[in-house]
């Protein structure tokens, strides 16, 4: 069993910065990548972020993409979000998910399919 623990959630001002944190932990895994998601309320969960733990290579959304940055840190199996140029529409929980297993993936690591272990999620709350 993996644990996946998202941090770095709050309240901030439209125009703010905030930066989400994901450590995952546990006996005997690897990373094949790992992802960010958020739900607002009413909404489905949609894609944000998504970052290959061999090589690096990072998606966006297109909401987010040139103010968000994924970004990981291997050592503390720790992946990040800096989110910047925050807007009232970036309201919502956010979560952080982990692929463990080698089976294929969508191209943008974008499908909820593609990860198998996520965790409890993390309030961001962008005030206008």
């Amino acid at each position: 069993q993996v644990q996946v623990v998202e941090s770095g959630g709050g309240l901030v001002q439209t125009g703010g910065s905030l930066r989400l944190s994901c450590a995952t932990s546990g006996r005997s895994f690897s990373t094949y990548a790992m992802g960010w998601f958020r739900q607002a309320p009413g909404k489905e969960r949609e894609f944000v972020a998504g970052i290959r733990w061999s090589g690096g290579t990072t998606y966006y959304a297109e909401s987010v993409k040139g103010r968000f940055t994924i970004s990981r840190a291997h050592a503390k199996n720790t992946v990040y979000l800096q989110m910047n140029s925050l807007e009232p529409e970036d309201t919502a929980v956010y979560f952080c998910a982990a692929k463990t297993t080698p089976r294929p993936a969508s191209s943008w690591l974008s499908l909820h399919a593609d990860y198998d272990f996520w965790g409890q999620g993390t309030q961001v709350t962008v005030s206008s």
